[in-house]
């Protein structure tokens, strides 16, 4: 089975030479001794143009292992609300492979994630963070999962799954949840709600950052990912989170009366 590209020539140059290039454009320099480990990132998932230095400065700064867990937000609403995709994902820049030993153990008779392929098939938001795992790492598979709107308590039964699964492992994991922040409003406005947000995910508190998205109405698209990814990498041992970078759309487009705002952490 191979999940072929959604928003190759949209998000993303669809050309493997270009692809290369600008990924390798937009990555600072390497260095084995910088490198962090980390239980977990957020990594935004606009347009390269737009969110690519963000993404980029926040997993170049991570030591990459072989097995990452992209958890992305289901814009569309296809498919099933906790849907693992087991295919093999044909990229611009290679074929990658799931990891179907971790895949098992997180498909358990009773777990909260499915198999669905249907979910993956025009979905970005975790197909927008592969081309920078692949140039991080040339050995990687992945675990791709995308998440619809669900309770907090189900965001607690995920992320101790996924906690669980990676411990049963054995192995080093990271987990990366995909997600912009505010959505198409003043810089001012978006800084200051994103700000807000930010802060709470730095003290590493998953419930209040859940109800302060929710009840203040900030436009985060992939609160469920963060939120699932805290509590995963928490249970895993995780003390603090660091923020990377943060920026919007505005710094790119000129326009500040519309942005939306890209952040990237780095949990460990």
């Amino acid at each position: 089975m191979i999940r072929q590209p959604a928003v190759a020539d949209r998000f993303y140059p669809g050309s493997s030479t270009i692809l290369s290039r600008t990924i390798a454009q937009l990555l600072p320099p390497q260095s084995t001794t910088t490198a962090k480990k980390a239980l977990a990132a957020i990594s935004p998932h606009a347009g390269y143009m737009y969110s690519g230095p963000v993404a980029a400065e926040t997993l170049g700064a991570i030591a990459i292992p072989e097995t990452v867990i992209i958890l992305g937000l289901n814009h569309h609403g296809q498919g099933d609300p906790i849907a693992l995709s087991q295919a093999t994902w044909k990229m611009p820049m290679g074929e990658v492979k799931v990891n179907h030993d971790l895949a098992t153990l997180l498909l358990y008779n009773g777990s909260p994630v499915t198999h669905d392929e249907l979910a993956h098939q025009v979905e970005h938001s975790v197909e927008v963070q592969v081309p920078f795992l692949q140039a991080l790492q040339p050995n990687l598979s992945i675990i791709p999962i995308v998440i619809s709107h669900i309770s907090y308590q189900m965001c607690e039964e995920l992320g101790a799954t996924i906690a669980g699964a990676i411990t049963t492992y054995g192995k080093d994991v990271l987990i990366v949840a995909s997600s912009d922040m505010t959505h198409y409003e003043s810089r001012e406005d978006a800084t200051e709600k994103d700000s807000r947000v930010l802060r709470i995910i730095e003290k590493l508190n998953p419930r209040s950052m859940y109800d302060t998205v929710h009840q203040q109405r900030i436009s985060m698209c992939g609160v469920i990912p963060v939120t699932v990814a805290i509590i995963a990498a928490k249970t895993l041992g995780a003390k603090k989170a660091e923020l990377i970078r943060y920026t919007d759309s505005g710094e790119v487009s000129g326009d500040t009366d519309q942005v939306v705002g890209y952040a990237g952490v780095i949990i460990s």
